[in-house]
């Protein structure tokens, strides 16, 4: 991803829903105006979501999500619908697409029920209406939310466009960080460079770091954990900020005198999602476990797992040392996140810059129904070395 890139997380999701047929890849072509999805007569050729990052009017950045028909059967289309079942978990705006010739059907009806059920903004699209006569059409355009289209002729597709931004929610800006410092501030940031490390680039929390600082007009210094002291004593200013790694956290606050303040980027990442409150509470659940309880360490992104992985190894390390405790970890990668969360004490999640704010909250919502405490990496980490208040002083007790 380069620097101009809107990351997909900060898009708009905009997912594509139906049963097989109804036309729904032939819908997201023609709003894309690209060949997104393979179109075919033949039931079932959209077999998994296909994803797409784009620039659309006139909404702006958004990513277009095409999924498999609802309605799908058999052991491999059971397989299908979860996997749209899951898009749904992260999808702003639901567009239902309706083959207008048939109507709809018990499917359309149960994903109907499952937007509301979710608070999801959505759009009915009767598509084929080039095969409709006028009386069928008034009645079906008369319908809550319903906008009639032809994929075929392109008819209407640029209304339909607009009636998806207009059910596009504006959510308040957020800031990563530039509410936190002021112009001329020094910030430095402590970027582990290991194994773990992707090789000729930085990751994503640490670029929106750095341009969201950029952007306030920050002093941006950028060191690895070892070279600490070497960098605050060439400066002619303390820094204001200190930004780690958190899997670093210990060494960088031994550097640091106690006027520095103290965070990590995950601790950043949760208070952008909208968590860190929650995340705090959660942190602290760490201190009521026992031996055997199991704990959920769940990551949003999916990756090739290394020796001295952070999410598998470390922080696992990390919380047995400090409690003390046997205790029993399980692991989630990607959209992999369980169903079934009532036999865990505590989940612990990653900071989530490849997942949505829909998602993330999705995520803390179905914990907190079951009663499992949600926190994620850096608060655990900061906890576990002593310096979760520390880390938390920057906002002030301001967490949302």
């Amino acid at each position: 991803m380069g620097m101009n890139d809107t990351p997909s997380a900060n898009r708009v999701h905009i997912g594509f829903f139906g049963r097989r047929n109804a036309g729904k890849s032939s819908v997201v072509n023609a709003v894309t105006g690209q060949e997104l999805s393979v179109v075919s007569d033949i039931m079932g050729t959209t077999t998994d979501p296909v994803t797409k990052s784009m620039e659309l009017l006139p909404m702006g950045p958004v990513l277009i999500i095409d999924t498999p028909g609802f309605d799908d059967d058999g052991a491999l289309g059971e397989l299908r619908v979860k996997k749209t079942k899951q898009v749904l978990n992260k999808t702003d705006v639901a567009v239902l697409v309706v083959d207008a010739t048939v109507g709809m059907t018990a499917a359309d009806y149960e994903l109907l029920d499952i937007f509301k059920k979710k608070n999801i903004n959505y759009v009915l699209v009767y598509n084929k209406c080039d095969l409709l006569d006028v009386k069928d059409m008034i009645r079906l355009s008369s319908e809550e939310n319903a906008i009639l289209v032809s994929a075929k002729d392109k008819n209407n597709i640029d209304q339909l466009k607009e009636k998806i931004a207009f059910m596009t929610d504006i959510r308040p800006e957020r800031k990563l960080v530039s509410d936190l410092v002021d112009k001329g501030d020094v910030v430095l940031l402590v970027m582990p460079v290991d194994e773990a490390a992707p090789k000729g680039r930085i990751i994503l929390p640490q670029q929106q770091t750095i341009r969201d600082l950029l952007d306030v007009g920050a002093i941006t210094v950028t060191v690895k954990e070892g070279e600490i002291s070497d960098a605050i004593s060439k400066l002619s200013v303390k820094p204001k900020l200190v930004i780690t790694d958190s899997q670093v956290f210990k060494i960088v606050a031994s550097n640091l005198t106690e006027d520095i303040l103290l965070t990590s980027f995950s601790i950043l990442m949760a208070r952008y999602k909208g968590f860190l409150d929650t995340a705090v509470k959660g942190a602290f659940a760490i201190d009521t476990l026992k031996d055997g309880d199991k704990v959920l360490i769940s990551e949003g992104c999916t990756h090739h797992r290394q020796c001295g992985d952070i999410g598998s190894v470390k922080l696992p390390a990390w919380i047995k040392q400090y409690t003390g405790k046997n205790i029993k970890f399980e692991f989630s990668q990607g959209m992999d996140f369980p169903e079934e969360l009532s036999d865990y004490k505590v989940i612990v999640h990653c900071g989530g810059c490849m997942l949505n704010e829909r998602e993330m909250k999705y995520r803390m919502k179905c914990a907190l129904d079951a009663g499992v405490p949600f926190t994620n990496y850096g608060t655990v980490i900061a906890l576990t070395q002593g310096i979760l208040f520390r880390s938390l002083k920057i906002f002030d007790g301001n967490y949302s």
